[in-house]
């Protein structure tokens, strides 16, 4: 790599810390103070780089008596938006399951924690915490060794086995050659498959009308796909690993476990692969997109209806979002009428429609390279300017509907995973929040009208008085949830604490519908607008007709920051997950098998005690 490549890199992995100075600096900072995360081993003369101040880091305490086989270093922490940032950490590699059981022992013996680590990419300080004291944790990088990667096509439903550090990508880059593969994929590749699980990594997927879910794939959580896996769990007198099935009562919290257990590896289910395209659409006033139930014109309820997968990436400030659409398409398409009555997106003037067949993930190469002009914006809001929100938004979707242009990425056609994958660690990085609304398939429209129109006279409120809270888009996605049906092996249940688990009172939900807001780091009011919407959505979507869970990789118990609101976190949390399910299989009783399987909370931190004490 060369000087430039490096530049070109950290400028934009590094532009949102680097704001601060001012947008005239932001090469700078993104070069200078704000250096790579690096290693530094234990007992080391050498001394770490600093994420956050512009000099040398003191190492912390050496841990006593660590395996001595196991690679321990230092190394600095930063989460996916960089609002929890550690500038020394410390840092294992294990390179077998049994070397985590071994790990686990010695911090039941030296008082230490344990976290796993995979790929750092969410917002929640369910690894570590902001500002916490880390001396005595210890960060188990999970995706250096555990990530090896097994496909079983003998059995009565074809699974892989993986270790829990390897990422999406690399497992259903191995289904495919399998012609095997997973239809509801989150935006991310890089996630370790252990991390996903955590927290019921989901993607932007559902069954147009009349299709039916292939055997061996959901439109639920990945969690819903887990056939075994195996967790360093107590036994009674040390940490084993023990294996558990999906027909064991035991395995249900496990399931979705928000990283209050350790896993060493997970078996999941597969179907057969399947071609899709994606369509972008640029040109779709929002209040068509967004409409209420039933009406006419070119609807979300209408793309799902007749595609399936949708999601809206709707730029504050502007009139028409960026739709992507997925539809099932067996071979490329080439004409408008192969996909139904919306018509036929990318196409050039005076000719037909023609998908472009791509080889590879992560299409929309323009997302991740954003000009001068954009960065410097956000330079400028970091830097205490946040009144230039209204151009930041307008310049990002012309800069969508140009890229999709000049690269022919507006109609694309490939393998599932191609067409899915689209976030790189060089995406722009930012603050999220907001959560997932289950509810019926029939209530699709009206869930997003209303949260739309909500969201549109609150951002009009605060720009008539000055204020720009929201600076980044509106997401709104759709998948299933985790249904019973869909598992292809004996099993007790759904995940008990997934965001997509059913609500047994109410049979006809069965969609979750994720609606998120993103903002700048450091944006003055994004927290309190969080908080407003966030309290919105658990009024407005409670009832006979909807409820509303947190997603929870974003941000979630808005108060000063997120994550303090210490009503939501200790009360309201388990509420959801008590409300409308049996009271054998509930936040209590997932709480309960933590605590068994790990008496002594090795697997734990500050935020996760109060959370699950």
């Amino acid at each position: 790599m060369t000087l430039n490549d490096e530049q070109l890199r950290l400028s934009r992995r590094g532009f949102l810390t680097a704001g601060a100075a001012g947008a005239g600096v932001l090469a700078a900072g993104a070069l200078g103070g704000w250096t790579p995360a690096f290693a530094v081993p234990a007992g080391s003369a050498g001394s770490l780089g600093s994420l956050g101040s512009t000099g040398p880091v003191a190492p912390l305490p050496t841990p006593p008596d660590f395996p001595n086989d196991i690679a321990l270093f230092q190394q600095a922490y930063q989460n996916w938006s960089k609002e929890i940032m550690l500038d020394a950490t410390w840092v294992c590699s294990p390179k077998t399951p049994q070397d985590v059981v071994r790990l686990a022992n010695w911090a039941h013996e030296h008082d230490y924690k344990i976290r796993p680590r995979g790929a750092m990419h969410g917002w929640t300080p369910l690894t570590v915490e902001k500002g916490a004291n880390v001396e005595k944790v210890i960060l188990a990088d999970t995706m250096t060794h555990l990530n090896g990667i097994t496909v079983n096509t003998g059995g009565p439903v074809a699974t892989v086995t993986a270790g829990a550090g390897a990422s999406i990508e690399a497992i259903v880059t191995e289904l495919q050659k399998h012609n095997l593969g997973w239809a509801n994929l989150p935006a991310p590749g890089v996630l370790s498959i252990g991390g996903a699980l955590a927290v019921n990594a989901h993607g932007a997927a559902l069954p147009a009308a009349g299709q039916t879910t292939l055997p061996g794939h959901t439109y639920g959580s990945l969690s819903n796909l887990v056939t075994e896996l195996t967790a360093v769990v107590w036994n009674g007198t040390t940490y084993a690993l023990e294996t558990y099935q999906r027909n064991d009562p035991r395995i249900t919290p496990l399931l979705t476990n928000l990283g209050r257990c350790f896993l060493t590896s997970v078996t999941m289910q597969a179907g057969p692969n399947f071609r899709q395209r994606c369509q972008s659409y640029t040109d779709i006033p929002w209040r068509e997109l967004f409409a209420p139930k039933g009406a006419d014109g070119r609807t979300f309820e209408k793309f799902v209806a007749e595609s399936g997968g949708a999601e809206a990436i709707w730029y504050p400030f502007t009139e028409k979002p960026w739709m992507k659409v997925w539809t099932v398409s067996p071979t490329k398409p080439d004409s408008s009428n192969e996909v139904g009555s919306l018509g036929s997106a990318g196409s050039l003037v005076g000719k037909p429609p023609q998908a472009r067949e791509v080889s590879g993930p992560y299409n929309y190469i323009f997302s991740d390279n954003l000009p001068e002009p954009i960065t410097d914006m956000i330079g400028a809001i970091n830097a205490g300017n946040p009144g230039i929100a209204p151009l930041f938004g307008p310049a990002m979707y012309e800069i969508t509907k140009l890229g999709l242009a000049a690269t022919n990425a507006n109609d694309i056609w490939g393998w599932s995973k191609d067409v899915q994958f689209y976030i790189k660690a060089t995406t722009l990085r930012l603050t999220e929040g907001g959560g997932a609304v289950v509810t019926s398939r029939a209530n699709i429209a009206t869930v997003i009208n209303d949260f739309t129109e909500w969201f549109h006279e609150r951002i009009e409120f605060y720009r008539a008085k000055g204020e720009f809270p929201l600076n980044g888009p509106v997401e709104i996605r759709c998948c299933g949830l985790d249904q019973a049906a869909d598992v292809k092996v004996p099993s007790v249940g759904p995940p008990t604490i997934s965001a997509t688990r059913p609500r047994p009172d109410h049979p006809d939900w069965d969609v979750a519908i994720w609606l998120n807001v993103l903002g700048v780091p450091g944006t003055p009011g994004m927290f309190e607008f969080y908080r407003e919407m966030e309290q919105w959505m658990r009024s407005h979507y409670n009832n006979d007709d909807a409820t509303f869970r947190p997603e929870w990789s974003k941000g979630w118990a808005f108060g000063p920051d997120p994550y303090t609101d210490n009503d939501i976190v200790t009360n309201k949390m388990r509420a959801t997950y008590i409300e409308g399910v049996p009271t054998t299989e509930n936040w209590d009783t997932a709480r309960a098998r933590y605590n068994q399987i790990d008496p002594h909370r090795v697997f734990t931190n500050g935020f996760m005690d109060k959370l699950l004490p």
